[in-house]
């Protein structure tokens, strides 16, 4: 399929209006050299790729959005529908190819690409299948965008993440997986129903994989400042294990539940990954559970893992790893963690 982009070759003959449309003021100069044009590529239009294409549009994030994908009709059609909100939105330039030149000078490339999870089926059991699509996806983003930074989204997301990074030779702050960023936000979401206050004013993680064995960090969970544990022991308010416990396996089974019911997740993804896109993009530095290489903290060792940990992220990709204080009982899940996606990644052979 060819490119599509605005024309304003609308005259006889492709006479380019835009020259003619305006007339120039005198002494002018070119642009300055240090104005930056932003460019995000997305590849995979599918449900979760387009809730993110979307989020990004409506956001202002960047001057120029790239869509890839395998099949040229729905990328067309996609990119077509997305222009035809041009009025509605930022002005942003809106591409889209099943060349992956057209990804061409990207700052950041979000891949979605991949199967999609099944009712009742657990996210590692999608690597196998995602894993040929990433060895034809990741050399074409590295040769068109040399300087970019990988954001994995594709589920099995930690593992895919670091198939990405020794594919694409990158070092590790410029590979990072979306992670536990939106499990995270499903917890906070639950302490705020629980607690009744907004959900932005709860600070919590959900780290380790993003799928069945994540851990839930409880002792560093607070609200408008105030440590939660601590206070409750302090006012000598009784709280039982099995009602945290609870609330964690909602946060695990949210995703489940969400396809079950509409057969896919799009929305809180494309709200999360936009939220990612605007903290480097932009150079926020702001903290996010995402997937990064995780060897050496927290006492994780047997191999290169990448899992979540609350990472400061700017446009360099990962600044740092915040030093969280966790329990002797939250390190040895987040280690237990680790080794589910480690005993993993051993099978695939690279």
């Amino acid at each position: 399929m060819h490119n599509s982009t605005s024309s304003s070759s609308l005259g006889p003959g492709g006479l380019d209006l835009s020259q003619v449309f305006f007339k120039s003021i005198s002494n002018t100069h070119p642009p300055s050299p240090t104005k930056r044009h932003t460019k995000i590529s997305v590849i995979g239009v599918g449900n979760v790729g387009m809730a993110i294409a979307q989020t990004i549009l409506t956001q202002d994030l960047v001057d120029e959005l790239a869509l890839v994908d395998a099949k040229p009709d729905k990328l067309r059609g996609e990119m077509l529908d997305l222009q035809h909100a041009a009025a509605f939105l930022p002005r942003t330039k809106i591409v889209a190819s099943v060349d992956y030149s057209v990804t061409s000078g990207s700052d950041l490339c979000i891949v979605t690409a991949g199967a999609r999870q099944n009712p009742g089926e657990s996210r590692l059991n999608l690597l196998q299948r995602n894993l040929t699509m990433y060895k034809g996806i990741v050399p074409e983003l590295v040769k068109y965008s040399p300087e970019c930074i990988l954001l994995i989204v594709s589920n099995p997301v930690d593992v895919l993440t670091y198939v990405a990074w020794k594919l694409s030779g990158f070092p590790a702050n410029r590979v990072i997986g979306s992670g536990t960023n939106l499990d995270s936000s499903r917890f906070r979401f639950l302490i705020a129903d629980h607690l009744d206050v907004n959900a932005q004013d709860v600070q919590a993680y959900i780290v380790g994989e993003h799928g069945d064995s994540s851990v839930a960090l409880w002792s560093s969970i607070s609200v408008g400042g105030v440590p939660v544990l601590s206070f409750l022991e302090r006012q000598q308010i009784a709280f039982e294990k099995e009602t945290l416990e609870k609330i964690h396996k909602q946060v695990v089974e949210s995703a489940y539940e969400v396809i079950s019911l509409k057969g896919y997740t799009s929305w809180a993804i494309g709200y999360s990954v936009a939220n990612l896109a605007r903290s480097i993009i932009r150079d926020q530095r702001r903290i996010h559970p995402v997937s990064v290489l995780a060897k050496g903290f927290y006492g994780i060792d047997g191999g290169d893992v990448f899992l979540s940990l609350p990472a400061q992220l700017g446009r360099s990709g990962v600044l740092g790893v915040t030093n969280v204080h966790l329990t002797d009982e939250e390190i040895q899940q987040l280690r237990n963690s680790a080794k589910t996606i480690l005993d993993v990644q051993n099978q695939l052979g690279i």
